[in-house]
Protein backbone atom coordinates (compact mmCIF):
# COMPACT_ATOMS: atom_id res chain seq x y z
CA UNK A 1 0.00 0.00 0.00
CA UNK A 2 1.23 3.74 -1.07
CA UNK A 3 0.83 6.38 1.36
CA UNK A 4 -2.69 7.40 -0.36
CA UNK A 5 -4.09 4.07 0.34
CA UNK A 6 -3.26 4.07 4.02
CA UNK A 7 -4.55 7.31 4.45
CA UNK A 8 -7.64 6.30 2.96
CA UNK A 9 -7.76 2.85 4.62
CA UNK A 10 -7.24 4.75 8.09
CA UNK A 11 -9.91 6.86 7.11
CA UNK A 12 -12.27 4.25 6.18
CA UNK A 13 -11.49 2.27 9.53
CA UNK A 14 -12.84 5.16 11.87
CA UNK A 15 -15.68 5.20 9.83
CA UNK A 16 -16.07 1.48 10.60
CA UNK A 17 -15.19 1.59 14.48
CA UNK A 18 -17.97 4.88 14.97
CA UNK A 19 -20.30 2.63 13.20
CA UNK A 20 -19.92 -0.54 15.42
CA UNK A 21 -19.31 1.59 18.56
CA UNK A 22 -23.27 2.57 17.67
CA UNK A 23 -23.84 -0.54 17.08
CA UNK A 24 -22.49 -2.36 19.88
CA UNK A 25 -21.06 0.34 22.21
CA UNK A 26 -17.60 1.79 22.32
CA UNK A 27 -15.10 -0.80 24.71
CA UNK A 28 -13.26 1.03 27.57
CA UNK A 29 -10.14 -0.26 27.50
CA UNK A 30 -8.54 -1.16 30.57
CA UNK A 31 -5.59 -3.63 30.58
CA UNK A 32 -5.48 -6.06 32.98
CA UNK A 33 -4.72 -9.61 34.07
CA UNK A 34 -1.55 -11.53 34.57
CA UNK A 35 0.17 -12.01 31.19
CA UNK A 36 0.70 -15.64 31.81
CA UNK A 37 -2.72 -15.93 32.37
CA UNK A 38 -3.79 -13.88 29.16
CA UNK A 39 -0.97 -16.19 27.54
CA UNK A 40 -2.07 -19.56 28.92
CA UNK A 41 -6.01 -18.70 28.27
CA UNK A 42 -5.46 -17.72 24.48
CA UNK A 43 -3.91 -20.64 23.39
CA UNK A 44 -6.54 -22.27 25.08
CA UNK A 45 -8.86 -20.39 22.61
CA UNK A 46 -7.20 -21.33 19.88
CA UNK A 47 -9.36 -23.65 17.29
CA UNK A 48 -12.32 -23.44 19.21
CA UNK A 49 -15.30 -21.65 20.59
CA UNK A 50 -15.01 -19.27 23.45
CA UNK A 51 -17.49 -21.61 25.18
CA UNK A 52 -15.23 -24.35 25.12
CA UNK A 53 -12.07 -22.56 26.13
CA UNK A 54 -13.46 -20.86 28.84
CA UNK A 55 -14.58 -24.07 30.24
CA UNK A 56 -10.83 -25.54 29.92
CA UNK A 57 -9.52 -22.46 31.40
CA UNK A 58 -11.84 -22.97 34.39
CA UNK A 59 -11.25 -26.88 34.25
CA UNK A 60 -7.49 -25.86 34.75
CA UNK A 61 -7.52 -23.60 37.34
CA UNK A 62 -9.79 -25.80 39.19
CA UNK A 63 -7.64 -28.66 39.13
CA UNK A 64 -4.24 -27.15 40.17
CA UNK A 65 -3.14 -24.66 42.97
CA UNK A 66 -0.95 -22.61 40.94
CA UNK A 67 1.04 -22.14 37.66
CA UNK A 68 3.88 -23.90 39.50
CA UNK A 69 1.51 -27.13 39.69
CA UNK A 70 0.71 -27.43 36.43
CA UNK A 71 4.26 -27.05 35.57
CA UNK A 72 5.21 -30.01 37.61
CA UNK A 73 2.29 -32.38 36.85
CA UNK A 74 2.26 -35.00 33.95
CA UNK A 75 1.15 -33.95 30.79
CA UNK A 76 -2.02 -36.41 30.74
CA UNK A 77 -3.20 -34.83 33.86
CA UNK A 78 -3.17 -31.41 32.19
CA UNK A 79 -4.43 -32.96 28.88
CA UNK A 80 -7.65 -34.37 31.14
CA UNK A 81 -8.52 -30.92 32.61
CA UNK A 82 -8.60 -28.78 29.24
CA UNK A 83 -10.46 -31.62 27.07
CA UNK A 84 -13.25 -29.27 26.84
CA UNK A 85 -11.10 -26.92 24.33
CA UNK A 86 -10.21 -29.19 21.99
CA UNK A 87 -6.65 -30.38 20.64
CA UNK A 88 -5.97 -31.05 24.21
CA UNK A 89 -2.52 -33.31 24.01
CA UNK A 90 -1.08 -30.36 21.90
CA UNK A 91 -2.29 -27.80 23.62
CA UNK A 92 -1.19 -29.37 27.05
CA UNK A 93 2.10 -30.12 26.02
CA UNK A 94 2.77 -26.75 24.22
CA UNK A 95 1.82 -25.15 27.99
CA UNK A 96 3.92 -27.59 29.82
CA UNK A 97 6.97 -26.74 27.86
CA UNK A 98 6.09 -22.83 28.19
CA UNK A 99 5.94 -22.80 31.94
CA UNK A 100 9.10 -25.09 32.15
CA UNK A 101 10.93 -22.47 29.49
CA UNK A 102 9.76 -19.73 31.77
CA UNK A 103 10.62 -21.25 34.76
CA UNK A 104 14.19 -21.80 33.37
CA UNK A 105 14.39 -18.12 32.37
CA UNK A 106 13.24 -16.48 35.33
CA UNK A 107 12.84 -19.03 38.17
CA UNK A 108 9.53 -18.98 38.55
CA UNK A 109 6.12 -19.22 36.58
CA UNK A 110 5.79 -15.45 35.76
CA UNK A 111 5.41 -13.11 33.50
CA UNK A 112 5.15 -10.04 35.56
CA UNK A 113 8.34 -8.96 34.28
CA UNK A 114 7.03 -8.34 30.83
CA UNK A 115 5.28 -5.50 32.22
CA UNK A 116 8.57 -3.58 32.16
CA UNK A 117 10.19 -4.92 28.63
CA UNK A 118 10.04 -2.50 25.54
CA UNK A 119 7.58 -3.87 23.30
CA UNK A 120 9.45 -5.16 20.40
CA UNK A 121 11.29 -7.35 23.41
CA UNK A 122 8.13 -8.69 24.29
CA UNK A 123 7.18 -9.83 20.67
CA UNK A 124 10.77 -11.49 20.59
CA UNK A 125 10.16 -13.28 24.05
CA UNK A 126 6.63 -15.11 23.80
CA UNK A 127 7.84 -15.86 20.10
CA UNK A 128 10.11 -18.21 20.91
CA UNK A 129 7.53 -20.39 22.80
CA UNK A 130 5.95 -23.52 20.33
CA UNK A 131 2.67 -22.65 19.83
CA UNK A 132 2.49 -18.55 20.13
CA UNK A 133 2.13 -16.49 17.01
CA UNK A 134 1.19 -12.99 15.79
CA UNK A 135 -2.21 -13.25 17.37
CA UNK A 136 -1.52 -15.14 20.87
CA UNK A 137 1.19 -12.15 21.40
CA UNK A 138 -1.16 -9.42 20.11
CA UNK A 139 -3.32 -10.27 23.41
CA UNK A 140 -0.90 -10.45 25.90
CA UNK A 141 0.06 -7.02 24.31
CA UNK A 142 -3.38 -5.73 24.29
CA UNK A 143 -5.12 -7.09 26.95
CA UNK A 144 -2.74 -7.45 29.83
CA UNK A 145 0.42 -5.09 29.22
CA UNK A 146 -1.82 -1.84 27.88
CA UNK A 147 0.00 -1.97 24.47
CA UNK A 148 -2.12 -0.68 21.52
CA UNK A 149 -1.27 -4.24 19.45
CA UNK A 150 -4.49 -5.39 17.24
CA UNK A 151 -4.52 -8.88 17.63
CA UNK A 152 -5.87 -10.35 14.43
CA UNK A 153 -8.04 -13.87 14.82
CA UNK A 154 -10.49 -15.66 12.53
CA UNK A 155 -13.02 -13.04 12.38
CA UNK A 156 -10.73 -9.91 12.34
CA UNK A 157 -9.30 -11.36 9.08
CA UNK A 158 -12.64 -12.82 7.43
CA UNK A 159 -14.18 -9.20 8.51
CA UNK A 160 -11.07 -7.04 6.87
CA UNK A 161 -10.63 -8.87 4.30
CA UNK A 162 -14.42 -8.57 3.07
CA UNK A 163 -14.23 -4.79 3.72
CA UNK A 164 -11.13 -4.33 1.63
CA UNK A 165 -9.28 -3.39 4.38
CA UNK A 166 -6.57 -6.18 3.21
CA UNK A 167 -6.37 -7.97 -0.10
CA UNK A 168 -8.66 -11.04 -0.46
CA UNK A 169 -5.51 -13.41 0.35
CA UNK A 170 -3.78 -11.94 3.07
CA UNK A 171 -2.21 -14.95 5.23
CA UNK A 172 -2.54 -13.39 8.86
CA UNK A 173 0.97 -12.20 9.87
CA UNK A 174 0.62 -9.68 6.68
CA UNK A 175 -2.83 -8.78 7.87
CA UNK A 176 -1.28 -7.99 11.27
CA UNK A 177 1.51 -5.94 10.04
CA UNK A 178 -1.11 -4.02 7.81
CA UNK A 179 -3.45 -3.28 10.27
CA UNK A 180 -0.90 -2.38 12.86
CA UNK A 181 -0.37 0.13 10.70
CA UNK A 182 -3.84 1.22 9.68
CA UNK A 183 -5.94 1.36 13.23
CA UNK A 184 -5.18 4.39 15.08
CA UNK A 185 -4.07 3.57 18.91
CA UNK A 186 -6.72 5.05 20.00
CA UNK A 187 -9.38 2.58 18.32
CA UNK A 188 -7.61 -0.34 18.40
CA UNK A 189 -9.40 -2.17 21.79
CA UNK A 190 -12.61 -1.35 20.53
CA UNK A 191 -12.18 -1.86 17.22
CA UNK A 192 -10.95 -5.32 17.60
CA UNK A 193 -13.30 -6.56 19.93
CA UNK A 194 -16.47 -4.71 17.91
CA UNK A 195 -15.39 -6.41 14.90
CA UNK A 196 -15.19 -9.87 16.52
CA UNK A 197 -18.52 -9.26 17.57
CA UNK A 198 -20.00 -8.36 13.99
CA UNK A 199 -18.30 -11.33 12.91
CA UNK A 200 -19.83 -13.60 15.09
CA UNK A 201 -23.44 -11.66 14.70
CA UNK A 202 -23.86 -10.67 11.24
CA UNK A 203 -20.91 -10.95 9.38
CA UNK A 204 -20.49 -14.35 9.29
CA UNK A 205 -18.03 -16.91 7.65
CA UNK A 206 -21.06 -18.78 5.88
CA UNK A 207 -24.47 -16.95 5.44
CA UNK A 208 -23.58 -13.75 6.23
CA UNK A 209 -26.48 -11.46 7.12
CA UNK A 210 -25.96 -8.49 5.18
CA UNK A 211 -28.83 -6.97 4.97
CA UNK A 212 -28.85 -6.23 8.64
CA UNK A 213 -25.54 -5.14 8.60
CA UNK A 214 -24.54 -1.69 9.61
CA UNK A 215 -21.18 -1.63 7.38
CA UNK A 216 -23.06 -2.16 4.33
CA UNK A 217 -22.19 0.77 2.09
CA UNK A 218 -17.79 0.31 3.73
CA UNK A 219 -18.15 -3.55 2.67
CA UNK A 220 -16.24 -4.73 -0.90
CA UNK A 221 -17.10 -8.44 -0.71
CA UNK A 222 -20.02 -8.74 -2.78
CA UNK A 223 -21.96 -7.36 -5.67
CA UNK A 224 -24.65 -5.30 -4.27
CA UNK A 225 -26.57 -4.67 -7.12
CA UNK A 226 -26.73 -8.37 -7.22
CA UNK A 227 -27.80 -8.22 -3.69
CA UNK A 228 -30.16 -6.12 -3.85
CA UNK A 229 -31.82 -7.82 -6.74
CA UNK A 230 -31.83 -11.30 -5.59
CA UNK A 231 -30.98 -11.23 -1.83
CA UNK A 232 -28.12 -13.69 -2.22
CA UNK A 233 -24.65 -11.93 -1.83
CA UNK A 234 -21.58 -13.00 -3.34
CA UNK A 235 -19.38 -12.93 -0.72
CA UNK A 236 -15.61 -13.17 -0.38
Amino acid sequence: MNSKSLDASAEKIKKISKLLNKEYGERIWRPSGDPLKVLIGTILSQNTSDNNSHQAFRNLKNNFKNWDDIRKAPTKRIEKAIKHGGLARIKAKRIKDILNRIHKDNHNTSLSHLKKMETQKVIEYLKRFKGVGEKTVACVLLFSLGRPIIPVDTHVLRLSRRLGLIPKKTEPKKAHQILQKLVRKNLVYSFHLNLIEHGRKICKAKNPRCDECVLFDLCKAFEKINFLKKGEPSYA
